[in-house]
């Protein structure tokens, strides 16, 4: 549902009523991941997606039928081997939606209404529902920030909702979406139920160094994909806004000292475009050095050689230096800014999916990976 907050938020603010279905589980090649969400309010409008295009039809009508009875319902669709035509996933995946109305007086509007708008705003805020228990449950919401109480209640057992505020807050903090399974007292003992809880975090940064024309191009890919694009070169005269209107933050100061100073995190991706080594080397020596999700150099197979020696001279020992994608992208036979900038983006996304980067036509590996970190205890990752 986090996924269309704008969108949503608009609504609220219209004082719209509306019902929201929201993939919950996945299984096979799913095309969208728990989260994925599609609205429908009471004029017909529709917002978002829960299967690219597959079973469309039928969770509208979902929707639509929630609005008219005031229930939640949710729903499997999956591929029909006696009529491929039938209502179902022809990829061969099945998806488990909750279909959830919002009317605006529903008891969990107002923790709706408060995620959506904190989402909106680029705040991190995350949402837990019961997607499988007793019928009394369904439909209600908590709403938990970084900091604070939790908001709303599932109208359960006190103990319940503060577990599942405790738990969503440490997934919120993971900036993940995924499942809980405990008992309905809150704890593991009792009729168990599941709970989904959405995240909804800032977008992730990524920081371009080098002010030249293939960072023009890089900018406008990493915008497309959802990143905070940050331009740093020490030359004014290059890290203008006129040469690069779309970044959200241009940064005029030597790579390594605004690197020093700025906050990254597990989800921030760096990519040096300088291939200059008086930028580039103390530069890189802190970027393999830092808990972040992406390092990439631009450059020649021998400018990537002479860069590794001087680093291995300042000290950068080879563990760190396996950690540098260099040169930078995938082998796309990319010459254009565009085009290496797409190459740059393609390996950006395999290292965080997993994908080998190598064509599907002919490979027996998967299309959609799951590279999500195994979570001990009660939560099961699912996105």
């Amino acid at each position: 549902m986090l996924d269309i907050a704008e969108e949503l938020n608009r609504w609220v603010e219209q004082g719209r009523d509306f019902a929201v279905a929201t993939v919950v589980a996945v299984g096979g090649s799913a095309p969208r991941q728990p989260g994925a969400a599609l609205a429908v309010d009471s004029e017909g409008t529709a917002i978002g997606s829960v299967s690219g295009g597959c079973v469309e039809g039928a969770v509208y009508e979902l929707c639509q039928q929630a609005l008219e009875d005031g229930e939640t319902v949710q729903e499997r669709f999956g591929y029909s081997d006696d009529d491929a035509f039938a209502v179902g996933l022809t990829c061969g995946g099945i998806i488990d939606i909750l279909v959830t109305p919002v009317p605006v007086n529903s008891p969990a509007r107002a923790v709706f209404e408060a995620a959506l708008a904190a989402a909106a705003r680029g705040e991190a805020a995350a949402v837990a529902r019961i997607t499988d228990g007793p019928a009394e449950l369904m439909g209600r919401a908590i709403l938990v920030r970084s900091e604070g109480p939790y908001e709303g209640g599932l109208g359960g057992h006190p103990e319940l909702d503060r577990t599942v505020a405790e738990e969503a807050r440490a997934m919120l903090d993971a900036g993940r979406t995924a499942t809980l399974e405990m008992g309905a007292d809150g704890r593991l003992c009792g009729r168990p139920i599941t709970v989904l809880v959405e995240s909804s975090v800032p977008p992730p940064r990524m920081i371009v160094f080098g002010a030249i024309d293939f960072a023009s191009a890089l900018v406008r890919v990493g915008k497309f994909l959802g990143y905070h694009v940050t331009v740093c070169d020490a030359r004014p005269v290059f890290a203008t806004k006129n040469r690069f209107p779309e970044a959200d933050e241009i940064v005029v100061d030597w790579p390594h000292r605004y690197l020093a100073g700025t906050s990254v995190d597990a989800r921030t991706v760096l990519c040096v475009l300088t291939h200059d080594a008086k930028f580039d080397v103390p530069l890189l020596e802190l970027a393999l050095r830092l808990p972040v999700a992406y390092v990439g150099a631009m450059g020649s197979r021998r400018t990537h050689e002479d860069r590794n020696a001087r680093l291995r001279e300042v000290g950068v020992t080879e563990l760190e230096l396996a950690r540098l994608r260099s040169p930078i992208g995938l082998d796309l036979g990319a010459r254009s800014p565009e085009e290496t900038a797409l190459s740059i983006a393609a390996e950006i996304v395999a290292s965080r999916r997993g994908g080998s980067g190598r064509a599907l036509t002919g490979a027996h590996t998967p299309i959609h990976h799951d590279n999500s970190a195994a979570v001990v205890g009660r939560i099961g990752v699912v996105a």
